[in-house]
C-alpha cells in the first residue's frame, strides 16, 4: 500500500494547519520572510542541517551543496528550510572536536525536536560531525538522511602521490631526521590538501561515511563520491528528493536501525581497514538506540572479518581509487555471507537489494576474498592489568615485528611534558622503549584528543627508527599509523592503572593473544595507588563542567550518561 499523503498527518501540520491564533502567528512569520501559502501548505517541511564553516575545510563546499539539496526537496514537493548547526572542524578546533561531539549531538536533537520539521538532510563529513549528527537524529527519531561531504581529490607532489594526514607524519619524520629540506616541506604543505572535502585516506571521516552507508543511513554509493565531482552535486539533489519521500513514508531511524545495522557498520569498519575512532562512535550510536555494544563484540567480529580495502594508512591506495574501483557497494557485495543483507535502509529497500549488481572494477584496490589485505583483525582489542576495561590497536597499521613486544616504559605525565622531553638528547630511550602518554583521555585532556601517535624521538629517527610501541589513554587520527595502543580504560585521570606507571616499568603487548601486561606486582600497585595524586578538579562553569561531570569512558562511547538509551522526548507543546 502506498504511504498516506494526508497533510494532516505531517508533524509540521501541528504548527501550520489549525485555525487558531498560534498557527496564525506561525504562518504570518513565514510570510514575513517572503513565503506564501503555496510554499509550505500541505508540503513536508524538510530541514537541511548544514555544518558549513569557513574554519572547516572538509565542509567548505557545503554552501553549494545545500542549494542542491534544496533543489531536490523542491523537485519532490517539499518545503526546504536550511538550519546551520555547529561545525566540528578537526584541524582547527582545540584541544579536539571530540570534546564537542556530544554538544553537536544535543543541538541536532533539540533543533529537530523543537521546530516544525517532518524530515532532515544531515550534512556532515569531518570526523566527529558524522556521529554527532547521527546520534542527535536517532534520539529525535525524525526521518533523516545523511549526506557525506566526500573525500578531497588525490594530491600530487613532484612524482609522489600524497595522502592527507598519513603523509604529513611520514614526511615530518623525514624532516626531523634531516632528510627533507625546508623548500620540499613547504611544497608538500602547499599541495597535500588539494580540494574541499575530507581526508582522502581511510581516516575517521571516510570510515564513518562508509559505516553510515552500511548502516543504511545514506543513499547507495554516497560514502565514497569525491567532494568536488559532479556526481556529488547529483547525490545532494537525490538526498533532498529522498528526504521528502521519507517524510511521507515516516522512515524514522527507529524503523531501520537495529543491532544488525550496528553489526554491519562494525564489519564494514574492519573490512575497509578503518579508523579506531569508529569504535568509540559506534558504541555511542548504539547507545542512542538502546543497544549496549561491548568491546567484546568488536573483538568477536574483528576476528572473522577480512580486510578487503587496500587503502592508506593500512594499505596502498586512496579514497578516489576506492570510488573508481566500485566503492563501498562493490566491497559489500563481496562479503554478503558476513553482513546482514536483510537490514532496511533510508532508500526504502534492504541493504542486500541496494548492493545487488555492484561490481568491483579493480581487484588491487578492493581485494578478492581469497586475497585479502589481512585475513582478519585489522583492529584488535587488548585487555590486561594496565587496561582492565580494554584498549585497542590498529594492528593493520603497525610494524608486524612490534605486535609482540616487551620493553621499559618512558612515561610522560601529559602532552606538554611529552613535547618538552621527547627530543631531549639526554632522554634515556631506545627503539625497545615503550612510550607512554597519560592525562589524554576524556577527562584528562580534556576531550579525548588525537594524541595517541606519539612522535618518535628525534635521535631515534636519525638512527633510522620509524616505529616503536606507544601507549596512551588518547585516541589517534584515523590517518595515523604505527604500533599505537589507544583508548586505555579507565583513563589515568579517572584513576586507571595508567596513572601509576613509572619510568622503567616493563610493559608487554601480545596482539595475537589480545593481551597487555604491566609487569609490576599487585602489592606494588597498591603502594603506588596509596600515594597517587588526586584527580584534577572539575571545571567550575559552562559546557566544560557539564562534560566533565557526565562523559563516560572510552569503552562506553564517551557519550553523556544522561543520554544513554533510546531517548526521543515528548513532542513540544504548540500552545
Amino acid at each position: 500500500m502506498p504511504p498516506s499523503r494526508d497533510p494532516s498527518e505531517l508533524r509540521s501540520h501541528r504548527w501550520f494547519g489549525p485555525d487558531d491564533v498560534r498557527s496564525f502567528g506561525h504562518r504570518s512569520r513565514l510570510k514575513a520572510m517572503g513565503f506564501d501559502d503555496v510554499d509550505y501548505k500541505d508540503r513536508p517541511v524538510v530541514a537541511i542541517l548544514n555544518t558549513w564553516s569557513e574554519l572547516n575545510t572538509c565542509h567548505s563546499h557545503f554552501r553549494n551543496r545545500a542549494e542542491e539539496v534544496r533543489r531536490g526537496i523542491l523537485q519532490s514537493g517539499g518545503f526546504p528550510v536550511e538550519i546551520p548547526v555547529m561545525s566540528l572542524g578537526e584541524m582547527l578546533m582545540k584541544p579536539t572536536t571530540m570534546l564537542y561531539r556530544n554538544l553537536l549531538a544535543m543541538e541536532v536533537e533539540e533543533v529537530l525536536r523543537c521546530h516544525p520539521i517532518d524530515a532532515a538532510v544531515l550534512m556532515g563529513g569531518c570526523d566527529k560531525t558524522v556521529p554527532a549528527l547521527l546520534m542527535g537524529a536517532i534520539s529525535a527519531d525524525i526521518p533523516s538522511i545523511f549526506l557525506p561531504a566526500g573525500p578531497m581529490l588525490i594530491a600530487r607532489w613532484k612524482d609522489v602521490t600524497l595522502g592527507s594526514g598519513s603523509d604529513v607524519w611520514k614526511y615530518w619524520d623525514e624532516r626531523m631526521a634531516g632528510n627533507l629540506c625546508d623548500l620540499d616541506w613547504k611544497g608538500i604543505e602547499n599541495c597535500i590538501g588539494r580540494s574541499a572535502g575530507t581526508c582522502m585516506t581511510m581516516g575517521t571521516a571516510s570510515t564513518m561515511a562508509c559505516v553510515t552507508e552500511a548502516m543504511g543511513f545514506s543513499l547507495p554509493g554516497a560514502a565514497n563520491v569525491p567532494a568536488v565531482v559532479a556526481e556529488h552535486s547529483r547525490l545532494a539533489v537525490r538526498s533532498g528528493r529522498r528526504a521528502v519521500e521519507m517524510a511521507w513514508e515516516q522512515v524514522k531511524p527507529s524503523t531501520f536501525m537495529n543491532a544488525k545495522s550496528i553489526d554491519n557498520g562494525l564489519m564494514t569498519s574492519f573490512a575497509i581497514g578503518g579508523s579506531t575512532n569508529a569504535i568509540v562512535h559506534l558504541i555511542a550510536i548504539a547507545g542512542r538506540l538502546g543497544i549496549e555494544l561491548s568491546l567484546d563484540r568488536f573483538d568477536e567480529l574483528s576476528r572473522t572479518t577480512p580486510v578487503l580495502a587496500d587503502i592508506r594508512p593500512g594499505g596502498r591506495f586512496l579514497m578516489e581509487d576506492f570510488y573508481n574501483a566500485g566503492g563501498l557497494s562493490a566491497m559489500l557485495a563481496r562479503m554478503t555471507d558476513l553482513i546482514h543483507t536483510d537490514c532496511k535502509t533510508v532508500n526504502g529497500v534492504t541493504l542486500g537489494e541496494q548492493i545487488e549488481g555492484a561490481v568491483v572494477i579493480d581487484d588491487e584496490v578492493i581485494r578478492q576474498r581469497d586475497n585479502p589485505v589481512a585475513e582478519a583483525g585489522g583492529t584488535c582489542l587488548l585487555r590486561g592489568n594496565l587496561a582492565p576495561s580494554g584498549c585497542v590497536i590498529k594492528s593493520l597499521a603497525a610494524d608486524p615485528k612490534l605486535l609482540t613486544h616487551r620493553g621499559p616504559a618512558i612515561v610522560f605525565d601529559d602532552y606538554p611534558a611529552m613535547k618538552e622531553r621527547i627530543n631531549d638528547p639526554d632522554l634515556d630511550v631506545t627503539a625497545d622503549s615503550v612510550l607512554i602518554l597519560r592525562s589524554a583521555g576524556p577527562l584528562g585532556a580534556p576531550g579525548f584528543p588525537e594524541w595517541g601517535m606519539l612522535p618518535i624521538p628525534k635521535k631515534l629517527l636519525q638512527q633510522g627508527v620509524r616505529d616503536m610501541v606507544r601507549l596512551s589513554d588518547a585516541r589517534m587520527s584515523g590517518t595515523s599509523y604505527g604500533t599505537c595502543v589507544l583508548h586505555i580504560a579507565p583513563e589515568s585521570a579517572a584513576g586507571g592503572p595508567l596513572a601509576l606507571v613509572r619510568d622503567g616499568d616493563e610493559i608487554e603487548i601480545n596482539v595475537p593473544e589480545r593481551t597487555i601486561h604491566w609487569h609490576v606486582s599487585d602489592e606494588e600497585i597498591e603502594r603506588r595507588r596509596a600515594v597517587a595524586p588526586q584527580p584534577k578538579p572539575i571545571p567550575d562553569r559552562g559546557y566544560a563542567q557539564l562534560y566533565a561531570r557526565h562523559v563516560t569512558q572510552a569503552d562506553k562511547g564517551c557519550d553523556f550518561d544522561f543520554l544513554s538509551g533510546r531517548s526521543p522526548g515528548a513532542e513540544p507543546s504548540i500552545h
